[in-house]
This record gives structure tokens, C-alpha cells and sequence, in this order.
């Protein structure tokens, strides 16, 4: 018998995806950092995240932190598009023996965090399980032709991100902030074709952003930058340092990134490499999170 093991996350949302039928408003399905479906004025935005106790944090973690990551995880991606969030329902899951308390603080970071991008949760449902589990289902919106998506780019794009990556375990996976006012200025200020957010570590979501382009990608090693502490290997595949990936035409001037400099002086924007014809790879590179 077949296992979700032996065919690991990609294939099995393949197989899920596969047979879906897509109505004539669906510009953008599975696949993606959201959902996109056609408007009238602007597009409507969907994602739903789930965070899981004992996968994305643990007994232990404070409650307000938990709640702040399942938010913060969900507005990341509509980060990634450059799209605005609107509204959540809020799902939770937990033991009976739950005290109210712990419960309660979920809600306040989960309030905080959408507070701080304005936006409102609408509702939800409650359930019992045998672990703490939060899944945040949000909508948003983008104006037509201005969202992002993660496969649009082209042979010879330059590929890019913010930030250092790897250690995110010592923290920042549950304290980061998502890179909104960044993805924003970049679709307003920079020739971006492709973006998405690294949730699952470079490793794993650059062959993602490069396969639904259609392409490979050659990768230089030596510019990844690296957290403090931090092995290539780490920041290869730690996961979880909701930072940006992008691919910029190859007409990006110097002005323009020295715009950037001058509008996030503490935010690095690095180059790590090109997307290529074929499937190829110019460094191979393993790790990255995998569920399955």
C-alpha cells in the first residue's frame, strides 16, 4: 500500500489537484501562495493555513505566540502576491482538558496579529481533538493585473530575497513579521515577475517557484545570505523565514535597488542566482520541510 511517505507533499497535492474542475471565474487555483477569483473592480484573495501542535510549535510555546504565527503564516502569503487582507475565519481544535485561559491568549495573538494589518476576523468554528490545532482562513484583495504570482517569470530572471535565512527554531518562526510594506513597494517600485514566500526553506520553494514557471534555476551559494550562526545547510533548509523570493527582469537598474536600500536600510535584498532553461540546477541542494 502507498503511503503519503512514499509519495511525499508535492505529489500528493498533485493528486488531490489533478481533477478539480475550475470555473471560468478562477483566475488562480491550487498551486500558489492564494487562490485568485475574478472581481468586478478588484480580484478576491484565498488562503487557509493550519498550525499544528507538536509540528509548528510545541506544548510549551506561549499561547499568544501561537496564536500570532497562525495569523501572521497566512498573511505572509498574501504578502507574497502583493495583495491586501481583508478578513479570517478562525478554526480551533483542541483537548477538553484545554484550560480557558491558554485558549484565550490563542485569541489574543491571533487579534494582535490581525490588528497590525488590518485585518477582521469574521468567525470560525470550535471542535475537539487530541492536540492544539489552529487553522486561519483568510480573503483579500488585489487589484486586477496587480497581484504576484509565483509563476510568471522567464528565462533569464533574476532571482532575489530579502533577508538572511536558516535558524528560524530560535525563534523567529514564531516572532517574524510578514513582509507586506516590502512586497508592496517592490510591485510598485520594481520589474517583478515571480514571488512567493519561503515558508518550507529555499531548498524546497525555489524548485517550486521554478517548476511552475517552467524552469530550472542556477543557484550561487556563496550569495545566499546567512543568519548569524547559521550553516549554508541551514539556510538552505531550515524553513520557516517568511521571507521573500522573487525573480526581477534582467532590466532592474542599480537606481532601482538603490531605492530599495533607502526604503528598508535594514533590510538586505541579495541576487542568488538566475532561472535557466531546462530543469537543471546550477548547485543541488537538499533539506527544507516535508510534512510527509
Amino acid at each position: 500500500m502507498t503511503t503519503l511517505t512514499d509519495i511525499g507533499e508535492n505529489e500528493l497535492i498533485r493528486l488531490i489537484i489533478k481533477d478539480l474542475k475550475k470555473d471560468v471565474s478562477v483566475i488562480l487555483g491550487p498551486g500558489d501562495d492564494c487562490a485568485v477569483v475574478k472581481g468586478s473592480r478588484e480580484n478576491l484573495l484565498l488562503k487557509t493555513d493550519t498550525v499544528v501542535e507538536g509540528v509548528h510549535f510545541t506544548p510549551e510555546t506561549p499561547a499568544k505566540l501561537i496564536g500570532r504565527k497562525a495569523m501572521a503564516r497566512v498573511i505572509s502569503d498574501f504578502a507574497a502576491m502583493a495583495a491586501t487582507p481583508r478578513h479570517a475565519l478562525v478554526t480551533l481544535i483542541a483537548p477538553p482538558q484545554t484550560p480557558v485561559k491558554r485558549v484565550l491568549e490563542v485569541y489574543a495573538g491571533l487579534r494582535a496579529m490581525a490588528d497590525s494589518y488590518g485585518v477582521n476576523i469574521v468567525g470560525g468554528e470550535t471542535s475537539s481533538g487530541s492536540q492544539l490545532i489552529i487553522t486561519v482562513s483568510l480573503t483579500g484583495t488585489a487589484p486586477a493585473k496587480k497581484w504576484i504570482s509565483r509563476s510568471a517569470a522567464s528565462v533569464g530572471d533574476q532571482l532575489y530575497v530579502t533577508g538572511r535565512l536558516g535558524g528560524s527554531i530560535r525563534g523567529k518562526h514564531l516572532k517574524f513579521e510578514p513582509r507586506m510594506k516590502e512586497a508592496h513597494w517592490i510591485a510598485q517600485n520594481l520589474p517583478v515577475r515571480a514571488m512567493m514566500d519561503l515558508s518550507d526553506g529555499l531548498s524546497k520553494d525555489l524548485p517550486r517557484m521554478a517548476a511552475a514557471c517552467g524552469l530550472g534555476f542556477e543557484l550561487d551559494a556563496k550569495a545566499i545570505p546567512k543568519n548569524p550562526g547559521c550553516t549554508l545547510a541551514q539556510a538552505l533548509g531550515d524553513g520557516e523565514d517568511y521571507e521573500l523570493l522573487l525573480a526581477l527582469a534582467p532590466s532592474v537598474t542599480q537606481a532601482q535597488l538603490a531605492d530599495w536600500k533607502t526604503a528598508f536600510p535594514k533590510l538586505k535584498l541579495t541576487c542568488i542566482g538566475t532561472l535557466v532553461e531546462g530543469m537543471k540546477t546550477g548547485h543541488a541542494i537538499g533539506g527544507g520541510w516535508e510534512h510527509f
